[in-house]
C-alpha cells in the first residue's frame, strides 16, 4: 500500500478522535489477499482511563459476528448435513412454537396466529424468517416494555423465543435471525456454536482471540462500550455481554480483535482457503457471494430506541440485496466499493467489507451507542474512500 494511503489514513483516524465530538478511539485496518496492508490505531480505549487504543485491542463485535455464523452454516451444507430449505425446526425444534404476531388486541395483549408456513434455514440465512430487533421494530419493543420480552443482549433462549413479525418469507427485516441458525448449527452438530467455530472456522485461519466468553485475558486489552449523549459527548459505560452465556449468540455475541476478523475476511478473499487449512470450498464461496435475495431488497433500519440506533441505511438511494451471510451492494458505491462486494456492521459502530473483485477488505472498529454515530460512520465512509482513491490512483499509474 502506498505511503500516500498510510498517510491519508492516519489522518483520518487522528481526526476522527479528535475532531469536533470525536470517538474515544479507533482501530482500522485494510488487508489484501496475503496480509493487511495498514493498521492503524488512535485514541483511548475507554475515555476514563489512561490506556491507549491498541491494534490488538479487543472489542465487542456485535452483529459482524453474523458473517462467522452463516459460514458455519455453509460448512454444514458442504457436508450434506444441512438441507437450506428443511424447515428450520428440523435441526432446531423450538423454532417450531413460535407464531405470527398481528399487532395488540384492546387490553394490550399480543394477537397471535400459526405461521401460513415454516421458517427454513435459508430464510434465517437472508433475514426472511420474520424476526426482528426491539431497537428497530415497534412490536418487538411493545413486546419488551409491556410484557417482559428479554433484550438480546441478555444472551439468553427467552430473548429469541419471539413471536414472528410476518409469515417467513414474505419480505426482508433484519433481526435475530442469525440467533437461529446458530441453533441450527448446535442441534446438527450437537456442539455449542462457540466450540463448532474454534474446530473449524478459529484453527485454520489462525483466530486466537475471538471467543463468546469474556475473560480476564479480552478485557485486559477491551475497548469500553460508550454512549454519545444529546449533547454530543460521550460517557463510558459499564457493558459486557454475559461471561457464560446461556446461548452462544450467532447474530453478535462474539468478542474479537480487528487483527482476527482480517483473518476470516482474508479466508472470504482467497475463496475459503486458511494458513492452517481450507474453512469453505471455492465453488460455495462463489454461491455464497451472490444475492440470494430474488426481487426483495435491503431496506433502511429505522431507529426505535434512540439509546441504541440511529435511524440507519447503506448508501441510501441504491439498490442493496443479500447474500450468504452479507449485504450486496448491487451498484457502484459512493466510496469507490465495486458492484457486487459484500460488507455489514456491528450495533457499537463497527464496519467493513469484503472486496472480492479487487482483493481487499477492510475493518473499522469504535464502540459508541447508538448505531450510525454521525461521527464513527462519517470516519469510516472517509477510511473506505481514501482507500479506492488511491487503488484508482495506483491503477492509472
Amino acid at each position: 500500500m502506498s505511503k500516500d494511503f498510510k498517510t491519508t489514513a492516519d489522518a483520518i483516524l487522528q481526526e476522527t478522535v479528535t475532531t469536533g465530538q470525536g470517538v474515544p478511539g479507533v482501530v482500522a485496518m485494510v488487508t489484501d489477499r496475503n496480509g493487511n496492508i495498514y493498521e492503524g490505531a488512535v485514541g483511548k480505549r475507554r475515555t476514563d482511563q489512561q490506556a491507549a487504543m491498541t491494534t490488538d485491542s479487543s472489542f465487542a463485535i456485535f452483529s459482524t459476528t453474523k458473517a462467522i455464523t452463516g459460514t458455519a452454516a455453509l460448512q454444514l451444507i458442504e457436508d450434506g448435513k444441512l438441507d437450506l430449505d428443511a424447515p428450520a425446526k428440523t435441526y432446531a425444534p423450538d423454532i417450531g412454537k413460535l407464531q405470527v404476531i398481528d399487532g395488540f388486541d384492546a387490553k394490550g395483549q399480543p394477537k397471535l396466529r400459526a405461521p401460513k408456513r415454516d421458517v427454513t434455514t435459508r430464510m434465517l440465512l437472508l433475514h426472511t424468517g420474520g424476526f426482528g430487533y426491539d431497537f428497530f421494530n415497534e412490536n418487538y419493543l411493545r413486546l419488551a416494555t409491556d410484557h417482559g420480552q428479554p433484550s438480546v443482549i441478555t444472551s439468553s433462549k427467552a430473548a429469541i423465543m419471539t413471536p414472528l413479525l410476518f409469515d417467513p418469507g414474505s419480505k426482508w427485516e433484519y433481526g435475530t435471525n442469525i440467533d437461529w441458525v446458530g441453533q441450527v448449527v448446535e442441534g446438527i452438530t450437537g456442539k455449542r456454536l462457540g466450540e463448532v467455530f474454534a474446530e473449524r472456522i478459529f484453527k485454520p485461519l489462525g483466530m486466537a482471540s475471538t471467543t463468546f466468553e469474556i475473560n480476564d485475558a479480552v478485557r485486559s486489552k477491551l475497548a469500553g462500550v460508550h454512549a454519545r449523549n444529546a449533547d454530543g459527548s460521550l460517557t463510558p459505560m459499564e457493558f459486557e455481554l454475559p461471561a457464560a452465556p446461556e446461548v452462544h449468540m450467532g447474530g453478535h455475541g462474539l468478542y474479537s480483535t480487528v487483527g482476527d476478523y482480517m483473518r476470516f475476511i482474508r479466508m472470504w478473499l482467497n475463496d475459503g482457503a486458511g494458513p492452517q487449512g481450507r474453512v469453505l470450498k471455492p465453488e460455495t464461496v462463489a454461491m455464497a457471494e451472490k444475492n440470494q435475495l430474488g426481487d426483495l431488497k435491503v431496506t433502511a433500519l429505522p431507529g426505535v430506541i434512540k439509546s441504541l440506533s440511529n435511524d440507519a441505511e447503506f448508501f441510501p438511494g441504491l439498490s442493496k440485496s443479500w447474500a450468504f451471510t452479507f449485504m450486496v451492494n448491487d451498484e457502484k458505491a459512493p466510496t469507490g466499493r465495486p458492484a457486487g462486494a459484500l460488507g455489514w456492521a456491528g450495533l457499537a459502530n463497527l464496519f467493513y467489507w469484503i472486496d472480492r473483485q479487487n482483493g481487499y477488505g477492510g475493518y473499522w472498529a469504535t464502540q459508541i451507542l447508538p448505531f450510525a454515530d454521525v461521527a464513527s460512520f462519517t470516519g469510516y465512509m472517509r477510511f473506505e474512500t481514501a482507500f479506492y482513491d488511491s487503488l484508482s490512483q495506483r491503477k492509472a499509474a
